[in-house]
């Protein structure tokens, strides 16, 4: 039975309408009929149906120009054209149109109810493909939302407020912040918050691949552009389409390519590599650095156009010794998530542990705290985390500096250079080993 799906006949000739009629309410449809296209659109306009069986050609409105006057509106049925021998060339257009199927006049009973079987097996996949959509956007929004930052300190919350602010609009984000702070998760807060959140998120490290492939990678080639373009492809500005693509280590990108980038942003068309035409694209661009864009723009390394573009709406994510009262949870976030991962069923850890971890300068911020937590829970042979359990570099960054202090060594020079050797150490840590970014953090020549 067809669940008393609605259907509606539209054909000019009287005995077809009363014979499908007939047949369909035998198949459980309910059925309503029309005697051309001007009829049929009255009716569409008032109430809705599941299907329409529509003949090509009619007086008055044919079925090309019904298909035309109902495209977009509310409750328009799943169209299936009926054409007599001659017409089929009319009928491919108008699915081309929209239109699901055509039947070929004359027909038997059994073309039609079966056309109709396929196209209630479309319109069913077609929901639940929705609704999985759905599921799957409901999940996405819960995994990067905003309920899963863990953060109380109030330059977080301050952060959490811009970007509720700011969600609904397509201007340019631009994220500073140091290593490990989050500038991802917000990011992907900012997409799932938005208007673009059933639009795809799109990240790529501008950093991490080489300038050519970079190129290739934001904006597509099509075959034959260079030695291995053996087909065209997508960039990622128009896998991003509609959606959000998120430009991590943005300062690291060659000037060659912030000229394209800059026009994207401009013009919201790009080409691809070797390509002689443009490509419309609807794109809200996020952007994250380490750096301080404006010091590469004095130092010629960054393109000062390009900043003020990317830089519309700037926000700064605060390193984790600045929000340290976030230590203690997410510790607990982590020790949850390490707990499922791990099948082990730690509690918690103790006094001593906690009070290392808040005073740990944490140079590698909320990554290198999820880290060490890991470890410390294999290690741990009891259901609490000790001191003993955490890594080397933390306790032994912790116990120099305390024996120092605790010690009678009264030697200002030798607490300095105790102290340089440290802060050089966290700053290679915190650049990975980049000595000109480490120098620049402290201060200092390269040389020195």
């Amino acid at each position: 039975m067809a669940d008393s799906q609605r259907i509606l006949v539209v054909d000019d000739e009287e005995s077809l309408r009363h014979m499908l009629g007939t047949l369909l309410s035998k198949e459980g449809y309910e059925v309503h009929t029309a005697a051309d296209g001007e009829e049929a659109k009255a009716i569409l306009d008032k109430e809705p149906f599941d299907f329409a069986l529509c003949d090509v050609r009619m007086p008055k409105l044919d079925g090309l120009g019904l298909l035309d006057a109902v495209e977009g509106q509310a409750g328009s049925p799943t169209f299936i054209m009926m054409s007599a021998y001659g017409s089929i060339d009319v009928a491919l257009e108008a699915m081309k149109r929209g239109a699901y199927d055509f039947i070929g006049k004359p027909f038997k009973n059994d073309e039609v109810i079966l056309t109709l079987r396929k196209a209630r097996e479309r319109e069913r996949l077609k929901r639940e493909n929705e609704e999985l959509r759905e599921e799957v956007r409901r999940e996405a929004v819960r995994v990067y939302g905003f309920d899963n930052i863990v953060a109380k300190a109030e330059p977080m919350m301050d952060i959490f407020r811009t970007v509720q602010k700011v969600a609904g609009y397509k201007s340019t984000v631009l994220l500073y912040g140091e290593s490990g702070t989050g500038k991802e998760l917000i990011a992907r807060a900012l997409h799932y918050s938005s208007g673009r959140a059933e639009r795809p998120f799109v990240a790529i490290n501008c950093g991490a691949i080489t300038e050519t492939l970079l190129e290739s990678e934001l904006f597509g080639h099509v075959k034959g552009a260079f030695t291995d373009a053996n087909r065209d492809k997508r960039g990622l500005f128009q896998e991003a389409h509609g959606g959000t693509l998120f430009l991590d280590e943005i300062g690291e990108m060659p000037l060659s390519l912030q000229v394209k980038l800059l026009r994207v942003i401009q013009e919201g068309e790009v080409r691809r590599v070797g390509d002689i035409k443009d490509i419309q694209v609807d794109v809200r661009i996020v952007a994250a650095t380490v750096k301080d864009l404006a010091v590469e723009v004095s130092q010629g390394a960054f393109r000062e156009d390009l900043f003020y573009r990317l830089n519309v709406l700037p926000i700064h994510m605060p390193p984790l010794r600045e929000r340290r009262e976030d230590i203690p949870l997410l510790v607990e976030h982590f020790v949850e998530q390490c707990n499922e991962r791990l099948a082990r069923d730690v509690q918690s850890v103790s006094a001593e542990c906690l009070k290392v971890l808040m005073d740990y300068p944490w140079p590698g911020n909320v990554r290198e705290l999820e880290n060490a937590i890991e470890p410390a829970m294999i290690l741990s042979d009891e259901d609490v985390i000790e001191v003993a359990n955490l890594p080397r570099k933390i306790r032994d960054s912790k116990d120099r500096i305390r024996m120092a202090l605790a010690s009678d060594e009264l030697s200002i020079k030798k607490m300095t250079r105790l102290v340089e050797e440290e802060l050089i150490r966290r700053a290679l840590q915190q650049t990975g080993g980049n000595r000109t970014r480490a120098s620049q953090l402290l201060e200092i020549s390269h040389r020195a």
